[in-house]
């Protein structure tokens, strides 16, 4: 049994017409008759998978015996919000009362651990207790060995993991690039989250795109290689990987590219093999208690219409929203109450 989808070059999937403004007059029967002539079905088939990668999914995908459930932040585009998303669910699912742990793979820009940094800092000087996970950094192998760094970057997070093994969760920040650290994260993970930007540019993250014609052209690499996990698998009896996209930073006014954007993911969820859930909007509430370690999350409940107004109420909310839609269990309280 297989379950990545391979597409033909003759499979074109098109945007259909509620995508484009100008066409919305035709008959609602005409347009849908067209759109679903233009999607046809694609046929499931063994994908080749690279063996390298399958044998290290093997010794770090989790097993029945492992406790923790491993939530990773992944996409091969950076600035697409992973870290901002990596740490909201971290202290959201501490704040619900789980034992979490961290790790960050992103060795370089190290944006997650600075941020913990922070929020040790701001500990020590305010006196006062603030949830903290338990925290790895996995910084990128120098060997010039490819292989010895492979092997290198791949005991680290075995080790990592291991360290980790008491906990409920365990929340993986990824490199914003395609690299073989990143991809260690992604297929050793139950769910992997994947933020995109609402424009069309992020689209390429999930399928190769003619950028004229609007026509889905193939998956894309990182596709694919979440397919062959997969299939590797569920040829072991064990549960794919739940793969969710997340549309981050959407604007509050709809526009075209907006549409397009919605009406194109909406129909790759079905052919590619993720769920689409909302995201993060644009708030400058992030940015500035980055500096201070903080989230939202930590703001007493006064604040909610002191400085932010509402927004940070409606932020809240979609942080709440977030982990619903990776599967974390439903509690009697929300999260703008245990805040």
């Amino acid at each position: 049994m297989t379950i990545g989808p391979v597409w033909r070059r003759s499979n074109k999937l098109r945007l259909p017409d509620s995508a484009h403004p100008e066409r919305i007059g035709r008959s609602a029967n005409a347009a849908a008759s067209e759109s679903a002539s233009a999607v046809p079905a694609i046929k499931m088939t063994t994908a080749p998978a690279n063996a390298c990668l399958l044998e290290v999914g093997r010794e770090l995908g989790p097993t029945a015996e492992q406790n923790p459930t491993i939530i990773a932040l992944g996409s091969p585009k950076g600035g697409t919000g992973k870290s901002t998303t990596a740490m909201l669910l971290t202290v959201a699912l501490l704040k619900l009362g789980h034992k979490v742990g961290s790790v960050d793979l992103d060795g370089q820009q190290a944006t997650m651990s600075q941020y913990l940094a922070n929020r040790g800092a701001l500990i020590g000087e305010i006196g006062e207790p603030l949830e903290m996970p338990r925290h790895f950094r996995i910084r990128t192998s120098l060997r010039t060995s490819r292989d010895l760094g492979e092997q290198e970057e791949k005991r680290r997070l075995q080790e990592a993991l291991h360290g980790l093994a008491d906990c409920t969760y365990v929340v993986i920040d990824t490199p914003g690039n395609d690299c073989h650290v990143a991809r260690l994260g992604c297929i050793g993970a139950d769910t992997v989250i994947t933020p995109l930007n609402d424009s069309l540019l992020d689209i390429n993250v999930l399928a190769r795109i003619d950028p004229r014609k609007r026509v889905v052209l193939g998956p894309s690499e990182y596709s694919r290689m979440i397919w062959q996990e997969n299939d590797r698998r569920v040829a072991c009896g064990r549960r794919p990987i739940d793969w969710v996209v997340i549309r981050n930073r959407q604007g509050y006014v709809q526009s075209r590219n907006t549409q397009e954007v919605s009406c194109l993911l909406q129909q790759l969820a079905h052919r590619v093999g993720f769920r689409l859930a909302e995201g993060l909007s644009e708030r400058v509430v992030f940015r500035e208690l980055f500096l201070n370690g903080l989230t939202l999350l930590d703001l007493p409940s006064e604040k909610v219409h002191d400085r932010h107004g509402r927004g940070l109420e409606s932020a809240r909310r979609e942080v709440d929203n977030l982990l619903r839609a990776v599967g974390v269990p439903r509690r009697s309280q929300t999260l703008g109450q245990v805040c």
